[in-house]
């Protein structure tokens, strides 16, 4: 697991889409041409003027593709660098470099923030090598040495911990998309096929009795056109959710109270009666909500797939530690029921998210069963 999680880690792309940072690159490269002018001015202990040259143009033009180049960035800098000290080293040259060249410190930082793994393995290879022979050039103490090696392994070490905070964060946001995603999905599934699913059969209903009966058929189209608000309602609502990018008024979701108005009068077939038994003023809301929805598809589902069903019983049970919900329909169980598609995986993903249980299959005697039972508190297990 662990191997996985480091090829993860430097499997990051680089930042082709990211905002043009040119500018401030361009503000920081302009910065440090200033700092190393003032250097060239007031310090009288340097290099000779071409080696200077050379050393600042090796840091300063590789600061402007470190991120989407960060090899090529610290192998050009410092394997410019480590000329510029061999040079040093065979003259017998006196003098030191520029303190602005410490702004390698930030290619050594892009290594590993922006580098793949064997980049980053390669770059700071070339890295160490410099570092080991600019300790010669300038023949500096122990002390000083330990502390440049300190430097720029610190810088790598930042570099790879902003990269590894960066791909938990994308992650994390990437998942909470799905759950979004996959949220919406049940929500949409369960609110236009509950609608949808009465509106074909009124039209169905109404269109045998248009010819016998035309005042009922008359009845079926308002109830058709009552569902087709409805629906169009709950629409707008998920919609405008979804184009909103801030300061959204979320309507409240429905709750155990909203299952008795799933209650039909007799006239449509499968009846559909509710009993609600027990305590449900604590409930919570999202428990709440999920009863609904429940019970919203397992009508549904009977309405569509339960042959001959004539009533569907929905019973809400709540008691000190959860809530039960029982959904029976009196279909025939020949020829078996349609293929579960994403109602049933739905049902079930929201029962298992707050910690309950779900349950669908046929009944002892006859007809469908739906089962579920949730905590009151609504906390996964």
């Amino acid at each position: 697991m662990a191997t996985n999680a480091l090829r993860s880690l430097w499997a990051e792309p680089r930042p082709t889409n990211a905002p043009d940072r040119r500018p401030r690159d361009w503000a920081l490269v302009a910065v440090l041409i200033c700092w190393s002018l003032l250097e060239v001015v007031l310090r009288q202990d340097l290099a000779p003027r071409p080696l200077l040259l050379l050393a600042v143009l090796a840091v300063l033009g590789p600061l402007l593709w470190r991120r989407t180049h960060p090899l090529v960035a610290v192998a050009v800098s410092f394997g410019t660098l480590t000329i510029v000290d061999i040079v040093r080293i065979l003259t017998g040259s006196q003098g030191a470099l520029l303190n602005s060249i410490s702004a390698a410190l930030i290619l050594a930082y892009a290594l590993f923030r922006w580098g793949s793994g064997r980049e980053a393995a390669s770059g700071l290879g070339v890295i160490l090598l410099w570092l080991a022979i600019t300790n010669v050039a300038d023949k500096t103490s122990l002390a000083d040495s330990v502390a440049a090696y300190g430097f720029f392994l610190f810088a790598a070490a930042l570099g790879a911990a902003i990269r590894y905070h960066t791909k938990i964060l994308i992650r994390d946001i990437d998942q909470a998309k799905a759950r979004e995603r996959e949220q919406l999905a049940r929500e949409l599934h369960d609110t236009v096929a509950h609608h949808v699913s009465g509106i074909a059969i009124q039209a169905q209903a109404g269109r045998a009795i248009a010819a016998s009966h035309p005042e009922r058929a008359i009845e079926a189209l308002a109830i058709i056109e009552d569902a087709a608000t409805r629906t169009l309602t709950e629409l707008r609502a998920i919609v405008g959710v979804l184009r909103a990018t801030q300061d959204t008024e979320f309507a409240p979701q429905p709750g155990v109270a909203e299952v008795e108005q799933l209650a039909t009068d007799g006239q449509t077939r499968p009846c559909v009666e509710v009993t609600l038994f027990g305590e449900f003023d604590d409930l919570s809301p999202a428990v709440g909500a999920a009863i609904y929805r429940l019970a919203q598809e397992s009508i549904t589902n009977a309405r569509r797939h339960a042959r001959h069903a004539t009533q569907v019983t929905v019973a809400v049970t709540g008691d000190a530690d959860q809530v039960r919900l029982t959904i029976d329909d009196d279909g025939s169980a020949a020829g078996g029921r349609a293929p579960a598609g994403y109602g049933l995986v739905g049902m079930r993903e929201r029962a298992s998210l707050l910690g309950g249980t779900f349950h669908a299959g046929p009944a002892a005697e006859r007809g469908w069963r739906v089962e579920a039972v949730l905590p009151r508190t609504g906390t996964p297990r």
